[in-house]
């Protein structure tokens, strides 16, 4: 089969390589506790579900507009204009099946071949590859541990010039759990409105996840409304990944264009999980707050854990559900490690690298797991890993 050359340029996400891998191990008998994928272990609260099984019978299963279901957008309109501060009306949003289209989507609207598009490394691994895969020209900012991994803002900002297109933010940050703070959007702004031309696209897919600190859009800042495409979506915060709901807050003018990528793809995404996302932002709010604070107890427990490891130091992560440990005292790579953790000690984690070439040195683990099930992975990467130290 001859494959079109730009499928060269196409990347992957580990995460679901290392959970076939894992599940491979699962169907010969190993035991394997799961810290690799990032998705809650919590099911979709009841009154969503309800709302969709309603839908269903209701006959909400036909096509329906492109962007989105009225009803879903103007729901999603009014929350994020509450929880962002700077207003955003219906016509603003865009409905897509999961938020990896609102990215696809910008790129393919906006990024021409040889433009530059500016990203953190590490990072999500789908940005690098839907830069390269359109023919962008991919700039990765490097995150700073020293500074609980915020992204390098001199750096950055050094960056922005007259080639540059887009500017990926994503805070609460995956694999890091890093946030950028108001000073830091603040400099990043000032730096994009110094070029008309240039895009934020602003991952916000982990907003409701903090534990310390704030959440501040860059769409908030002046004059950056007009400048800010916000992805957002129901799959973490109301553990919904299978759902496949997310959308796009647009800048004036570019909702339609993104609409008619959505017409030209998927048509549509389905109606009846759009009224499930109705119910999930206009019903209660309790067990998504119950989720994000049992996430708050288990980040607790694995920085704990990991910090007693030799070779191994964690800082604590401000949000998300993932830890980013230095690994480098223990001798090994982050593949290496990865790979004798998931083959060894039956604790499936990815390796930095999975998130571009600044990871090295580093793994990630999503504490998207009970308590029990995480204290007894650190119980065998312990084990592990001081086994390769009595052995050198």
């Amino acid at each position: 089969m001859k494959f079109a050359r730009r499928m060269e340029r196409l990347g992957t996400e580990t995460a679901f390589e290392v959970l076939v891998r894992a599940q491979a191990l699962e169907a010969q008998g190993r035991d394997i506790i799961h810290l690799e994928i990032g998705e809650p272990d919590f099911a979709t609260p009841q009154h969503i579900t309800e709302a969709a099984c309603a839908a269903l019978h209701a006959g909400y299963t036909h096509y329906t507009p492109a962007a989105g279901m009225p009803e879903l957008r103007e729901a999603i309109a009014r929350d994020a204009t509450q929880r962002r501060g700077v207003a955003f009306a219906p016509e603003d949003v865009v409905v897509t099946p999961g938020g990896k289209p609102i990215m696809f989507f910008a790129m393919l609207a906006l990024v021409e071949a040889g433009d530059e598009v500016i990203y953190p490394n590490p990072g999500f691994p789908i940005y690098e590859s839907m830069i390269q895969f359109v023919g962008g020209q991919p700039v990765p900012i490097p995150l700073v541990e020293s500074r609980g991994f915020a992204l390098d803002i001199e750096r950055l900002c050094a960056a922005i010039g007259p080639r540059t297109r887009m500017v990926i933010l994503n805070s609460p940050h995956n694999p890091t759990g890093g946030i950028l703070t108001r000073s830091d959007l603040e400099a990043i702004a000032a730096a994009v409105r110094t070029y008309p031309e240039v895009i934020v696209l602003s991952d916000e897919i982990y907003c409701r996840m903090i534990y310390e600190g704030e959440h501040v859009s860059i769409a908030s800042l002046p004059a950056m409304r007009e400048r800010t495409i916000v992805l957002d979506g129901f799959s973490k915060i109301y553990a919904m990944t299978g759902w496949r709901l997310g959308y796009g807050l647009f800048p004036p003018g570019l909702a339609p264009a993104i609409a008619r990528l959505m017409t030209n793809s998927n048509s549509c995404t389905a109606a009846f999980t759009q009224m499930a996302g109705v119910a999930a932002l206009t019903g209660p709010q309790q067990p998504s707050e119950e989720m994000v604070a049992e996430f708050r107890r288990r980040r607790d427990v694995i920085v704990r854990g990991l910090n007693e490891i030799p070779g191994v130091t964690c800082q604590q992560p401000q949000g998300a559900f993932y830890v980013f440990p230095n690994i480098t005292g223990t001798g090994l790579s982050s593949r290496e490690l990865a790979d004798l953790l998931l083959n060894e000690a039956g604790v499936a984690t990815l390796a930095g690298t999975s998130f571009g070439a600044n990871g090295e040195g580093y793994i990630r683990l999503s504490y998207a797991n009970s308590i029990a099930n995480i204290e007894k992975a650190l119980e065998r990467m312990k084990a592990a890993i001081s086994k390769v130290h009595a052995s050198v």
